[in-house]
């Protein structure tokens, strides 16, 4: 059965797109199976993978209105094993469409259900809130990856997020877990990174996973391109970061089996 993963945070800037992206690219290396669904109106991890948002006419939008089944709007990425459901900027207004549905936090999830074992992982890029579109990812979960950036306001934010976290286990889906916080931009010259992982490592101990993605600049280049860090440059740091990140996440489920 395919594992539903969301990465979230309410905090822009953190590198959940990032992730998303390099972490399916790492999955797919690895000879795993990937959909990636891209739930943010941004639409970073469509054109990031190459996709050209414009041409967009079947996404994350029809999904979660229910007008389209999930399978008739997955598109192939370059990526090796990796497939996509794109968002475009029309996503913003399902916020507001989908305020007056009954179930309307069970959208994503009962659109999901029919193509969920068809994958290894599934994973959500959400949008930096914590408004209806991110709910129905983190209703849908299996689990969420939380990213944290190594600097200054990284803890900002975190108990709002854990707080909501707990509310949907509560609520609305009580099996999600927390897959795990990962500290992302790490800075090694600078004292500022070292104290923040510290600091999340003393607070969130076991929680935290043991790769820590490096502030790379190969990293932030392959968007440009619309290509994964794997693709684009797999000696650089990022694409062993990911790497790394992807091999933990696979020792982790095996060892959960």
């Amino acid at each position: 059965m395919g594992k539903i993963i969301a990465i979230a945070n309410q905090k822009g800037g953190v590198g959940k797109t990032t992730t998303t992206v390099n972490l399916a690219a790492a999955l797919g290396v690895l000879e795993k199976k990937v959909l990636l669904i891209d739930a943010d109106p941004q639409a970073n991890a469509t054109s990031g993978l190459g996709i050209d948002v414009e041409s967009v006419e079947k996404g994350t939008y029809q999904v979660l209105e229910h007008t389209s089944e999930a399978k008739n709007t997955v598109v192939k990425t370059d990526s090796p094993n990796v497939d996509l459901i794109p968002a475009h900027i029309d996503l913003v207004a399902i916020e507001i469409e989908l305020v007056d549905k009954q179930e309307r936090e069970y959208m994503l999830k009962t659109a999901l259900a029919p193509i969920k074992d068809e994958y290894d992982y599934i994973l959500i890029d959400c949008a930096p809130s914590l408004g209806l579109i991110t709910l129905n990812s983190l209703v849908a979960a299996d689990a969420v990856i939380i990213p944290i950036q190594c600097e200054y306001f990284a803890l900002e934010g975190l108990g709002k997020l854990l707080n909501t976290i707990k509310s949907i286990q509560k609520i609305h889906n009580k099996d999600l877990d927390i897959e795990g916080l990962l500290l992302t931009m790490f800075d090694s010259r600078l004292r500022l990174s070292n104290q923040v992982v510290e600091e999340v490592r003393k607070h969130f101990n076991s929680m935290v996973f043991d790769t820590i993605v490096h502030r790379n600049i190969r990293l932030s280049e392959a968007p440009s391109y619309g290509e994964s860090i794997i693709s684009y440059d797999a000696t650089s740091k990022g694409a062993v970061n990911y790497l790394n990140l992807a091999n933990e996440i696979l020792n982790k489920n095996a060892v959960a089996k």
